[in-house]
C-alpha cells in the first residue's frame, strides 16, 4: 500500500462565516467543493435549456410564450447571470461557501424570472391547467443539485415560491392581464405548495446523509477531508488535524476487509497494525514519518502519515527517462540511510521497489526521498515467526524487484533481499528498463532466480561509470553473501565512487523548476496506492 502522495492546495482551509450563519451549518468542505461543481453544471444547463426555449419561441410563434419584448428581458438577463456564475463556479473565483451562498440567490432569481414567463402567457381556459409551474420544478430540483439545513432551504424555498403569485400580483396590477380565477389560482399555485414541502424533506434527507458522513470521517483528532485512492484491503485520504495546520494522510482499511476465514482475518489485521508500529519505530528522516495510529469507531483500523509533495520513482523515470548516475547515487545513499536503521532494527522492507521510494521536496530540501509502505516488512528476531502474518504458500513483494531467495525460499530473509531489490531500483534508475521483463509474474520471478543480469551500463543511454556498474551488479548476485553486507556498507562504497559530475542543489533546483509538472507545485492533488498488493 504506497503512501505516496502528491499534495495539492488544501481546499478545506476555513473561510470567513457568512452574516447569516444563524441560518445552517455548514457542508462539510469536500461536499461544499462538489455542490460548486454541481452549480457550475446547473448554471451551464441553464444556459442550454433557455437558449433553445427562446430558439423555439421564434421558430413556431404559435406557442404563445409571452410577447416578445417580455421574453427578450427576461431572458437576456437570466442567461448573462447563469454564465456568470458558471465562471465563478468553475474557475473557483470565490471560497466554495461564498458560491453555494450565492447559488441561493441565483435561486431566488431564476424562480423570479421563470414566474415573469409563465405568468406573461395566456392562462388556459376551463378549469384544470396541466403541469406544475417551472417554479415548483426549479425549486424541488435545487436541494438535490446544492445540498442544505431544511431551515435554509425553507427560508429560500418560500421566498423562490412566492414570487410566482407576487409576479401575477404585479401584472394584475399594471393592468397587462386580468385577474384569472379563484379556482384557477389555486389550481395554479398549490403544486408550489407541494414543492415547498417536498424541497425541504429532500434536504433534510440529502443534508443529514453529508453530515451524518462527516461524523463518519472523525478519526481521533483528525478529520478525514478528501479520498485521494484505495486498492485492495486499503484506503488513504487527505486528513486535516482538529488544531494544527499541518497536512496528513490516513492510510486505514475498513471492517468488511477482516471478513472471512478467522485467521485470514487476524494476518490482515496483524499486517496492517504491524506496518504502522514498524514504521512509527523508525526516526530516518528518509523513512515516512507517522503521526497517529488506533482504530475508528467504526472498527477501521488507521494510521496517520506525513502527507508528501513529490513523485515516486516509477513515475519520475516514466516523467524525465533515466536518470544521472550522480543523480542515481544521491537517491540510493538516502535510501540506504533508511534501510540501515530498520535492518539495525531487525525489520525487513522486502517491498523496495521505484514506487515505494518517493522523491519530494520537504522543507528548504529538494530530492529528499523517502522510504514508503512498510507494509510486507519482516522482523528477524528469533522470537518472530514471520510466516505468520503472511499468506500460506504466498509469495509476497514485487515479482520485478524480488530476490532470487524470497522466490525460491531455500535461504533466511534478511537485509540482504533489500539490497537486492535495491539494486533492481539502481537499474530502472540508470537504464529505464527492469532487470528482467517477462510474458508472465512466474516468469519474471523464476529469471530472478536463475538468470544473470545485463550490465546497465550495456542497455542505458548514457555513460554509466564502470565503479558504478559494478555496484549495481553486485547488488544482485543470486548468492547474498556476494552481495554488499549491509546498507552502510553499500551507502559508503557509492559515497567512495568518483563521478564526472556531481548531483548539487542548483542542479536539483533547476530540475524542479524546469521538469516537474504543474501538479506538483500545488496545482493538484492526486495518490498512488498499491494497498495491501
Amino acid at each position: 500500500m504506497s503512501e505516496t502522495v502528491f499534495l495539492g492546495p488544501d481546499a478545506s482551509k476555513t473561510c470567513a462565516r457568512p452574516r447569516w450563519e444563524w441560518l445552517s451549518p455548514r457542508l462539510p468542505p469536500d461536499l461544499e467543493q462538489e455542490a460548486t461543481r454541481r452549480v457550475a453544471w446547473m448554471a451551464l444547463c441553464t444556459i442550454v435549456a433557455g437558449s433553445l426555449g427562446f430558439l423555439v419561441s421564434e421558430i413556431f410563434p404559435g406557442l404563445e410564450l409571452g410577447p416578445y419584448p417580455i421574453r427578450v428581458a427576461v431572458f437576456l438577463p437570466f442567461m448573462l447571470v447563469s454564465a456568470a456564475l458558471f465562471v465563478i463556479a468553475r474557475k473557483g473565483l470565490l471560497s466554495p461557501p461564498r458560491i453555494v451562498d450565492l447559488s441561493f440567490a441565483y435561486k431566488i432569481l431564476g424562480a423570479a424570472l421563470l414566474s415573469v414567463i409563465s405568468n406573461a402567457q395566456p392562462w388556459p381556459e376551463g378549469p384544470v391547467l396541466p403541469g406544475w409551474p417551472p417554479v415548483a420544478v426549479w425549486v424541488l430540483m435545487f436541494p438535490i443539485i446544492v445540498p442544505a439545513p431544511s431551515v435554509r432551504t425553507l427560508f429560500t424555498s418560500t421566498l423562490a415560491i412566492l414570487t410566482d403569485p407576487a409576479c401575477l400580483w404585479v401584472l394584475v396590477r399594471s393592468g397587462f392581464m386580468e385577474p384569472p380565477s379563484h379556482e384557477a389560482m389555486l389550481r395554479r399555485f398549490f403544486p408550489s405548495v407541494i414543492a415547498l414541502a417536498l424541497s425541504v424533506l429532500v434536504s433534510r434527507v440529502v443534508f443529514g446523509l453529508g453530515r451524518k458522513l462527516d461524523a463518519a470521517r472523525e478519526l481521533g483528532s483528525y478529520r478525514l477531508v478528501e479520498r485521494l485512492g484505495g486498492g485492495g484491503m486499503g484506503e488513504v485520504w487527505r486528513a486535516k488535524h482538529r488544531m494544527l495546520a499541518r497536512p496528513a494522510a490516513v492510510k486505514l482499511i475498513r471492517p468488511e476487509a477482516f471478513q472471512g476465514e478467522p485467521s485470514s482475518n487476524g494476518n490482515a489485521k496483524a499486517r496492517f497494525e504491524r506496518e504502522a508500529q514498524a514504521t512509527a519505530a523508525l526516526r530516518s528522516p528518509h523513512t515516512i514519518g507517522i503521526f497517529d495510529f488506533g482504530v475508528a469507531r467504526d472498527g477501521s483500523f488507521y494510521y496517520v502519515m506525513e502527507l508528501l509533495d513529490g513523485m515516486d520513482l516509477e513515475t519520475l523515470v516514466k516523467l524525465d527517462g533515466p536518470q544521472p548516475p550522480a543523480r542515481v547515487v544521491h537517491l540510493l545513499r538516502q535510501a540506504c540511510h533508511s534501510l540501515h536503521e530498520a535492518h539495525k532494527a531487525f525489520f525487513v522492507h522486502r517491498d523496495i521497489k521505484p514506487a515505494n521510494l518517493f522523491l519530494c521536496r520537504y522543507g528548504a530540501d529538494l530530492d529528499f526521498l523517502k522510504v514508503l509502505d512498510f507494509g510486507l516488512v519482516a522482523q528477524r528476531r528469533k522470537d518472530a515467526d514471520p510466516s505468520k502474518l503472511t499468506a500460506d504458500n504466498a509469495i509476497t513483494g514485487t515479482p520485478a524487484f524480488m530476490a532470487p531467495e524470497v522466490v525460491l525460499g531455500d535461504r533466511p530473509i534478511d537485509g540482504r533481499t533489500d539490497i537486492y531489490a535495491l539494486g533492481c531500483v539502481a537499474y530502472w534508475l540508470l537504464t529505464g528498463a527492469l532487470v528482467f521483463d517477462a510474458e508472465t509474474a512466474m516468469k519474471t520471478m523464476l529469471l530472478h532466480a536463475t538468470e544473470a543480469p545485463v550490465a546497465p551500463s550495456k542497455r542505458a543511454a548514457r555513460a554509466i561509470p564502470p565503479a558504478l556498474d559494478r555496484i549495481v551488479l553486485d547488488c544482485l548476485e543470486k548468492d547474498p553473501a556476494r552481495r554488499p553486507k549491509s546498507a552502510r556498507e553499500l551507502s559508503e562504497r557509492l559515497a567512495a565512487l568518483r563521478m564526472d559530475a556531481d548531483w548539487t542543489e542548483q542542479h536539483a533546483a533547476a530540475w524542479w523548476e524546469a521538469v516537474a509538472p504543474p501538479s506538483l507545485s500545488g496545482q493538484a492533488a492526486r495518490v498512488a496506492v498499491d494497498a495491501f498488493g
